[in-house]
Protein backbone atom coordinates (compact mmCIF):
# COMPACT_ATOMS: atom_id res chain seq x y z
CA UNK A 1 0.00 0.00 0.00
CA UNK A 2 1.22 3.33 -0.69
CA UNK A 3 1.19 5.25 2.19
CA UNK A 4 1.51 8.93 0.97
CA UNK A 5 -2.11 9.93 1.18
CA UNK A 6 -1.87 8.31 4.91
CA UNK A 7 1.48 10.87 5.45
CA UNK A 8 -0.39 13.91 4.31
CA UNK A 9 -3.57 12.60 6.31
CA UNK A 10 -1.58 12.42 9.63
CA UNK A 11 0.52 15.78 8.63
CA UNK A 12 -2.92 17.58 8.42
CA UNK A 13 -4.67 16.33 11.40
CA UNK A 14 -1.38 16.69 13.09
CA UNK A 15 -1.98 20.88 12.10
CA UNK A 16 -5.24 20.80 13.26
CA UNK A 17 -4.55 19.60 16.45
CA UNK A 18 -1.76 21.54 17.02
CA UNK A 19 -4.29 24.80 16.07
CA UNK A 20 -6.94 23.88 18.70
CA UNK A 21 -4.56 23.22 21.03
CA UNK A 22 -2.66 26.56 20.87
CA UNK A 23 -4.65 29.31 18.77
CA UNK A 24 -6.04 30.91 21.50
CA UNK A 25 -2.99 30.30 24.21
CA UNK A 26 0.17 31.43 22.09
CA UNK A 27 0.32 34.94 20.39
CA UNK A 28 0.63 34.80 16.82
CA UNK A 29 1.45 38.43 16.14
CA UNK A 30 -2.08 39.73 14.18
CA UNK A 31 -2.53 35.89 13.42
CA UNK A 32 -4.83 35.53 16.72
CA UNK A 33 -5.73 37.61 19.40
CA UNK A 34 -5.13 35.70 22.16
CA UNK A 35 -6.32 38.71 24.71
CA UNK A 36 -9.58 38.75 22.80
CA UNK A 37 -10.28 34.94 23.39
CA UNK A 38 -9.61 35.29 26.71
CA UNK A 39 -12.31 37.96 27.18
CA UNK A 40 -15.02 35.96 25.53
CA UNK A 41 -14.15 33.16 27.15
CA UNK A 42 -13.19 34.04 31.45
CA UNK A 43 -12.10 31.64 33.53
CA UNK A 44 -11.92 28.22 32.50
CA UNK A 45 -14.19 28.25 29.75
CA UNK A 46 -11.53 28.86 27.40
CA UNK A 47 -10.02 26.17 28.56
CA UNK A 48 -12.79 24.11 28.51
CA UNK A 49 -13.36 24.97 25.31
CA UNK A 50 -10.09 24.44 24.16
CA UNK A 51 -10.36 20.79 25.05
CA UNK A 52 -13.76 20.19 23.41
CA UNK A 53 -12.32 21.21 20.49
CA UNK A 54 -8.71 19.40 21.10
CA UNK A 55 -9.66 16.04 22.37
CA UNK A 56 -12.03 14.53 19.63
CA UNK A 57 -9.48 15.33 16.74
CA UNK A 58 -6.64 13.95 18.49
CA UNK A 59 -8.64 10.46 19.16
CA UNK A 60 -8.68 10.50 15.11
CA UNK A 61 -5.34 11.27 14.89
CA UNK A 62 -3.84 8.69 17.39
CA UNK A 63 -6.28 6.20 15.58
CA UNK A 64 -4.54 7.26 12.13
CA UNK A 65 -0.63 6.95 14.13
CA UNK A 66 -1.56 3.72 15.54
CA UNK A 67 -2.58 2.27 11.82
CA UNK A 68 -0.22 3.93 9.63
CA UNK A 69 1.02 1.68 7.35
CA UNK A 70 -2.20 -0.70 7.17
CA UNK A 71 -6.08 -0.69 5.95
CA UNK A 72 -7.95 1.71 8.82
CA UNK A 73 -10.95 -0.21 10.65
CA UNK A 74 -13.96 0.79 9.74
CA UNK A 75 -14.65 2.68 13.15
CA UNK A 76 -11.90 4.58 12.26
CA UNK A 77 -12.95 5.96 8.68
CA UNK A 78 -16.47 6.81 10.53
CA UNK A 79 -14.90 8.70 12.97
CA UNK A 80 -12.75 10.68 10.75
CA UNK A 81 -15.72 10.93 8.28
CA UNK A 82 -17.84 12.03 10.93
CA UNK A 83 -15.63 14.41 12.85
CA UNK A 84 -14.63 16.41 9.96
CA UNK A 85 -17.95 16.66 7.84
CA UNK A 86 -18.94 18.46 11.27
CA UNK A 87 -15.74 20.32 11.36
CA UNK A 88 -16.75 21.70 7.78
CA UNK A 89 -20.62 22.04 9.08
CA UNK A 90 -19.42 24.26 12.32
CA UNK A 91 -17.25 26.41 10.10
CA UNK A 92 -20.35 27.17 7.67
CA UNK A 93 -22.32 27.87 10.53
CA UNK A 94 -19.64 29.73 12.56
CA UNK A 95 -18.01 32.13 10.11
CA UNK A 96 -19.48 31.50 6.56
CA UNK A 97 -22.93 31.58 6.70
CA UNK A 98 -22.86 34.96 8.68
CA UNK A 99 -20.64 35.87 6.67
CA UNK A 100 -22.72 36.60 3.57
CA UNK A 101 -26.44 36.67 6.15
CA UNK A 102 -26.49 39.50 8.61
CA UNK A 103 -26.02 37.98 12.27
CA UNK A 104 -25.91 41.02 14.62
CA UNK A 105 -25.57 39.27 17.95
CA UNK A 106 -22.52 36.92 16.55
CA UNK A 107 -20.96 40.07 14.69
CA UNK A 108 -20.77 41.83 17.94
CA UNK A 109 -19.07 38.95 20.02
CA UNK A 110 -16.54 38.65 16.83
CA UNK A 111 -15.89 42.30 17.36
CA UNK A 112 -14.66 41.37 21.12
CA UNK A 113 -13.18 38.30 20.07
CA UNK A 114 -11.31 38.73 16.81
CA UNK A 115 -10.87 42.36 15.63
CA UNK A 116 -7.44 42.71 15.83
CA UNK A 117 -6.79 39.73 13.27
CA UNK A 118 -5.58 39.96 9.88
CA UNK A 119 -7.97 39.05 7.60
CA UNK A 120 -7.25 38.66 3.86
CA UNK A 121 -11.40 39.00 3.02
CA UNK A 122 -12.88 41.99 3.75
CA UNK A 123 -15.53 42.33 6.39
CA UNK A 124 -19.04 41.97 5.39
CA UNK A 125 -22.28 41.78 7.63
CA UNK A 126 -19.62 43.25 10.55
CA UNK A 127 -17.90 39.37 10.43
CA UNK A 128 -14.47 39.48 9.19
CA UNK A 129 -13.11 36.24 8.82
CA UNK A 130 -9.69 36.08 9.81
CA UNK A 131 -6.85 34.33 7.77
CA UNK A 132 -6.07 31.72 10.55
CA UNK A 133 -9.35 30.32 10.68
CA UNK A 134 -9.51 30.65 6.35
CA UNK A 135 -6.13 28.51 7.03
CA UNK A 136 -8.02 26.13 9.47
CA UNK A 137 -10.51 25.57 7.03
CA UNK A 138 -8.61 25.20 3.95
CA UNK A 139 -6.39 22.32 6.41
CA UNK A 140 -9.80 20.66 6.91
CA UNK A 141 -10.85 20.53 3.41
CA UNK A 142 -7.50 19.22 2.53
CA UNK A 143 -7.96 17.01 4.83
CA UNK A 144 -11.25 15.42 3.44
CA UNK A 145 -9.92 14.94 0.42
CA UNK A 146 -7.05 13.21 1.59
CA UNK A 147 -9.44 10.73 3.61
CA UNK A 148 -11.53 10.31 0.39
CA UNK A 149 -8.24 9.19 -1.09
CA UNK A 150 -7.42 7.34 1.82
CA UNK A 151 -10.83 5.56 1.85
CA UNK A 152 -10.60 4.91 -2.23
CA UNK A 153 -7.19 3.22 -1.71
CA UNK A 154 -8.56 1.07 0.98
CA UNK A 155 -11.94 0.30 -0.01
CA UNK A 156 -11.76 0.47 -3.66
CA UNK A 157 -10.48 -3.20 -5.12
CA UNK A 158 -10.31 -3.30 -8.50
CA UNK A 159 -11.94 -6.64 -10.36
Amino acid sequence: MQPTAQVVLVALQCFVVLFAALHNWIPLGTLNDVRGAHAAFPGHKLLLTTLSNVIPFSVGLIGCIFHFGRVYPDWLFYYLWIGYVLAVVFSLRAWWIPYFVPNPDLAARYKVMYASMHSILPERNGIKINTLHVILDSAVVAILIALAVVTAEQHWRPF
